[in-house]
């Protein structure tokens, strides 16, 4: 025989031992006669797994927290159900399944996006890269132009630092933005001039951050390998465009 919840009016089975409503205690004694008394219990706590769903939903960056949030949640709202009114969280709950849910369906538009991206992205600092070591050739061809007509005894140079008050700093330690710089051919006539000098401009990593390389010389004409050779770039390059 069902009886009525003293607090709430809320019929009470015979065999609960709460009230499914509001979670007062059921006296065993007092089962299925009736209405009668029960005692108040303390307000209804929040599921620690209903919070463990929202936090793990939340926590987006973290391999797998999404898949922890979806089996919080689901255990969380079974604990719930089964709890008679003494356990709370079910907003809680459904917000973590509903966020874990929402990650497996977006991972592969997210990866869809990266796929067209990062290679895009690569591609326009490779780019940058190229552009920064041709503006390095052609400033160290004008600075061994000056240093040459400052030392005409000696003539140009096969030292970045030599060429310090021409070239910024990151220029003189031979490398700058993807790119290796270096001097050489530097062979004195008779009298001790140098009058031929080589630059070559390579990448550091090949197709990583920069694919052609670029060289010159005193005739201050840039040349470009597009095969990224250093060593063929004065014979095989052609004259950039």
């Amino acid at each position: 025989m069902a009886s009525l919840c003293a607090a709430c009016g809320n019929s009470v089975a015979a065999e609960d031992r709460f009230c499914r409503v509001c979670g007062a205690v059921v006296p065993v004694a007092s089962v299925g006669t009736g209405n009668f008394p029960l005692t108040p219990t303390a307000p209804p706590e929040t599921s620690g797994k209903a919070t463990a769903s929202l936090v793990c939903g939340l926590l987006f960056f973290i391999p797998l927290a999404f898949v922890a949030a979806i089996v919080f949640g689901h255990l969380a709202l079974s604990e719930i159900r089964k709890s008679a009114g003494r356990l709370k969280g079910e907003g809680l709950a459904i917000a973590g399944l509903v966020l874990g849910y929402a990650w497996i369906v977006g991972i592969p538009v997210i990866l869809i996006i990266a796929a067209i991206a990062i290679p895009n992205l690569l591609r326009a600092r490779m780019a940058a890269n190229e552009s920064s070591a041709v503006a390095g050739i052609r400033q160290i061809n004008v600075a061994e132009v000056t240093y040459s007509n400052e030392h005409s005894n000696a003539g140009y140079t096969c030292s970045l630092a030599d060429l310090s008050t021409q070239i910024d700093g990151q220029l003189m330690s031979g490398r700058k933005n993807g790119y290796v710089f270096k001097l050489s051919g530097c062979t004195p006539t008779e009298s001790g001039a140098i009058v031929k000098y080589q630059v070559v401009a390579y990448a550091i990593t090949q197709n990583a951050t920069g694919t052609r390389a670029f060289c010159s010389d005193e005739s201050n004409v840039i040349k470009v390998d597009p095969g990224g050779s250093s060593e063929n770039c004065s014979e095989n390059g052609s004259p950039l465009q």
